[in-house]
């Protein structure tokens, strides 16, 4: 080769590199929040499966009552003082047992009761009915001091209001505005906390945890902020319930309303994955809150909007990055 000549790479059959196609952009999906949805929302067993477990569960508490009775009357015979202090503490033992059984059905029939006034909320008709649901709906949050205000706007207008749907309205807008401002700050909160775990912690594990126990704790906020609190297993039924809803529907999928989220999500990917998919977990953290608002809500979104997932994480996600609501 001549020293004088350029070295030059030939492209053998005329193609040209600037003509290749593009590599896709892979954006974050939320592993953390997917997986967590699936652990939530498994599917329950079959019948004979359950049965099982009923059958062995009998068996093991009438094993260990059979075993607290011959050690109490054990101790009773061999000990009187002893014998009393083991009978106090069975006794003690079995109240507590029958307290948290107490607790977790009130807790049942609070959820149960609030479904109940929201598909008469939704059914009513006439005059009547919207009258009958303003009466439980008062009954409900007769307690609460934040919602004083309302109910007494509500109390005052009721009676010039002749139509079932306006009464209605009336009511959602006086009393479930200020319960409706608490879920989202609610759900702002956790899906910061989302975001945050999976942006700083590496841990494969951890942030599937971090995202199943955040949304178990913001559903179950949101369900005591509209009057449905509940026990640890009616929590875990609602968190069920929320994400199956979400599975079977399919909202959780990357749809209309996340794609500026995940857009978000793909720009900050670019800087780091982890912030990435801090991104979208925490989107998908605000569909699971706003899913949950629709389920523990006792009226139905008609006068007032549904939170928007793109709008709710911009908030949330503003306090992420240390911007108070003022900056946002």
């Amino acid at each position: 080769m001549s020293a004088d000549k350029p070295f030059v790479i030939e492209r053998e059959g005329g193609a040209d590199p600037a003509l290749a196609p593009s590599v896709p952009e892979v954006l974050p999906q939320g592993q953390a929040m997917q997986a967590a949805l699936r652990v939530g929302a498994a599917r329950r067993g079959s019948v004979l499966g359950r049965f099982a477990l009923w059958a062995f569960g009998a068996l093991f508490s009438f094993v260990l009552s059979v075993a607290a009775y011959e050690f109490v009357t054990g101790l009773l015979t061999a000990n009187t003082l002893l014998g009393t202090v083991a009978l106090v503490l069975v006794g003690a033992a079995v109240l507590a047992a029958v307290l948290l059984a107490l607790r977790e059905a009130a807790g049942f029939a609070r959820l149960g009761r609030l479904d109940g006034i929201r598909a008469r909320a939704a059914g009513a008709g006439t005059l009547a009915e919207a009258r009958a649901v303003l009466r439980e709906v008062k009954r409900l949050y007769a307690g609460r001091g934040e919602l004083r205000w309302g109910l007494a706007r509500v109390a005052e207008r009721e009676s010039d209001v002749m139509d079932a749907d306006a009464l209605i309205r009336l009511a959602e807008v006086e009393v479930m505005a200020p319960l409706d401002a608490q879920a989202r700050a609610e759900i702002e909160a956790a899906a910061r906390q989302v975001a945050t775990v999976t942006a700083l912690v590496p841990l494969a594990l951890a942030d599937v945890a971090a995202a199943l126990f955040a949304n178990l704790r913001m559903i179950r906020r949101v369900a005591e902020i509209y009057g449905g609190r509940s026990g640890m297993l009616g929590s875990v039924k609602l968190l069920r319930r929320v994400f199956g809803h979400l599975v079977a529907t399919g909202a959780i999928a990357l749809t209309d309303d996340l794609i500026g989220s995940v857009a978000g999500g793909g720009l900050l990917s670019k800087l780091s994955r982890r912030f990435g998919e801090g991104v979208v977990n925490g989107a998908l953290t605000v569909r699971v809150g706003v899913a949950a608002m629709e389920i523990c809500r006792p009226m139905p979104f008609d006068a007032l909007p549904k939170p928007g997932v793109t709008e709710t994480v911009g908030r949330a996600l503003a306090g992420f990055f240390g911007k108070g609501e003022g900056q946002a």
